[in-house]
């Protein structure tokens, strides 16, 4: 899955020949997953129409704050394109949409954009050869950079004059993998390994029954997601869950019982960063397995149980470096069953929570979670949506593990 999926990518378009590719750029934008909005300067019309562009993003192109022959037209408000932003492409922006933009000069709805806009900031000049090495036009680019722009060069190449040389813009995919790549430069977890466990265990009773729980692996689905965002490489370990990554590049391990969990956590843990244990895994099984269907009978029908082995206590034994998290469901005495359950199993870190909490708890898609680390530090949520407390269980690993 590309680290674009799911992104607002806001593109800026200005007057150069180049401004054909953007309908292209558009495309690989869309292809990575990325929902897009294109601003246009007036003149750049001239070059690709707003029609093509705005057929491609599946978005209305903006150009100008308002129409004049409608007099019922709202304003085209720059400062709701800036923070609907989660980054900003200009491509291409001509040697004058560079010299306004390193001075702060706004006269149109893309330079107001530009100011308004709170992301990073990508520009990829194109230009002729004498424009590009222009000391002015260099000035413009250096003191863009200053700001915390982020520089796309131009490549080499025939150019519209005839000349041959720098300052092409770069092909749409070469742009595409050049954002792509910085941003997961710059991802916490980028280069982290996570394994995880999501939704229950199933025990046989015989070929058709079972003893599980209600997890529905929504919060080991979401913690997988969030892991993925943020650069790492995940392992997800999966019991029987109706929930789904598409598009995603976790690898999930699919396993019934807590004895294939065991097996599987214990083939990937050694290589992990980061350790998260969500599922809700089975404490018992049946002694014996039957071959065949049980008959229902008239009488009561015992069934012998016996301890499943513990996961998270038998990792916790042998980890070495790893970031060790495990989850807490309560009922009663929650704050100091989850302390003992810290300390008895090596954590590093317990995410808590109480069937008491309303909207919390397994198949809902909200949890209310309170996180205590080893030294016994307590940080409570209020309750959220599990994508929500993903992204704050998250923070809270990346601080105390110093990912």
């Amino acid at each position: 899955m590309s680290v674009l999926s799911g992104k607002n990518v806001l593109l800026g378009v200005t007057a150069g020949i180049a401004a054909y590719k953007t309908t292209y750029l558009v495309r690989y934008f869309i292809k990575a997953g990325a929902n897009v909005q294109v601003v246009m300067t007036p003149a750049s019309k001239e070059f690709v129409t707003p029609l093509t562009l705005s057929t491609l993003s599946k978005n209305p192109v903006y150009s100008t704050f308002y129409d004049k022959e409608d007099e019922n037209e709202k304003w085209n408000s720059h400062v709701d394109l800036g923070l609907w932003a989660d980054l900003m492409v200009i491509a291409p922006p001509t040697a004058n949409t560079l010299s306004k933009m390193a001075d702060g000069i706004c006269d149109n709805l893309l330079l107001a954009t530009y100011l308004s806009a709170k992301s990073t900031v990508y520009f990829a000049p194109a230009m002729d050869l004498d424009m590009y090495q222009h000391p002015s036009t260099k000035g413009n680019i250096e003191k863009l950079q200053t700001f915390g722009n982020i520089f796309i060069p131009p490549s080499s190449g025939e150019l519209a004059s005839g000349l041959f040389g720098e300052g092409r813009m770069p092909e749409p995919e070469e742009i595409v993998s050049f954002i792509e790549d910085h941003i997961s430069s710059n991802l916490p977890l980028q280069g982290k390994k996570v394994l995880l466990t999501a939704g229950p265990t199933y025990e046989a009773i015989d070929p058709v029954r079972f003893i599980g729980n209600h997890s529905s692996g929504k919060m080991g689905y979401a913690l997988a997601k969030q892991a993925e965002s943020l650069g790492a490489e995940v392992t997800l370990i999966s019991g029987p869950t109706n929930q789904q990554l598409p598009d995603s590049s976790v690898k999930i391990i699919d396993v019934i019982s807590a004895d294939e969990m065991y097996d599987a956590v214990h083939d990937n843990f050694k290589d992990s960063d980061i350790a998260i244990f969500a599922a809700a895994v089975a404490d018992y099984k049946p002694k014996t397995v039957a071959n065949q269907k049980i008959k229902k009978k008239e009488a009561v029908m015992p069934i012998d149980l016996e301890p499943t082995q513990d996961i998270l206590a038998s990792v916790g034994k042998i980890k070495e470096n790893q970031f060790l998290v495990g989850f807490a469901l309560e009922t009663n005495d929650e704050l100091e069953n989850a302390k003992g359950k810290l300390k008895r199993k090596n954590l590093d870190m317990i995410v808590l929570n109480s069937l008491q909490d309303k909207g919390a708890g397994f198949k809902g898609d909200t949890n209310k979670i309170t996180i205590i680390d080893k030294g016994e530090n307590i940080n409570s949520f209020t309750l959220k949506s599990k994508t929500e407390v993903a992204v704050d269980i998250f923070n809270e690993i990346i601080i105390k593990s110093d990912a």
